[in-house]
């Protein structure tokens, strides 16, 4: 079992960059799958960015591409998404998900076992 707890969201303004951290428990972060995903009032939950267990492999959505980078730290139990140039479209509330697995990534929620509790980012224009 893993549990997620997401932190750095905040309100920042138009243009500005924000890194979020998603800490995980447990002693088998290594073997697992990483993903970040947003969801905006009103809308549904939209996948953001992912990475696999090794962090070797990377996918972007493509309105994020260029502009966020998802990164993790196996020795710190730790995944990252390093936003810039961020745009009031980007307002949401981001979090991260696991999936046990071993040398992908996954782009589907319902491939996600577990899930953090989310942090909000708000962009004003």
């Amino acid at each position: 079992q893993v549990q997620l707890v997401e932190s750095g969201g905040r309100l920042v303004q138009n243009g500005a960059s924000l890194r979020l951290s998603c800490a995980a428990s447990g002693r088998t972060f290594s073997s697992y799958s990483m993903g970040w995903f947003r969801q905006a009032p009103g809308k549904e939950r939209e996948f953001v960015a992912a990475i696999s267990s090794s962090g070797v492999s990377t996918e972007y959505a493509d309105s994020v591409k260029g502009r966020f980078a998802i990164s993790r730290d196996n020795a710190k139990n730790t995944v990252s998404l390093q936003m810039n140039n961020l745009k009031p479209e980007d307002t949401a509330v981001y979090y991260c998900a696991a999936r046990y697995s071993s040398g992908n990534y996954f782009l589907a929620a319902a491939r996600y076992d577990y899930w953090g509790q989310g942090t909000q980012v708000t962009v004003s224009s």
